[in-house]
């Protein structure tokens, strides 16, 4: 998986991925936030993209944290 794309909430996410083909490659239409991270960490370094806002700020200081682009 190459990108992720987070839809930031205040209790429950979603989080699809594509491939360098432009294929799906994680689809997690729910995820709490208290699995968020260790779901991110988990993933191969990629780029993940959020909405801007100070909550995305957070989130993307914990990202880098476990070898993680944003954008």
């Amino acid at each position: 998986m190459i990108t992720a794309g987070i839809d930031l909430a205040r209790n429950v996410f979603a989080v699809p991925g594509v491939d360098d083909h432009g294929k799906p490659a994680l689809v997690r239409p729910k995820v709490s936030r208290e699995h968020l991270l260790l779901l991110i960490a988990r993933l191969p370094p990629c780029v993940i993209g959020s909405e801007a806002c100070s909550g995305a700020h957070h989130w993307a200081r914990l990202f880098h944290q476990h070898g993680q682009a944003c954008g």
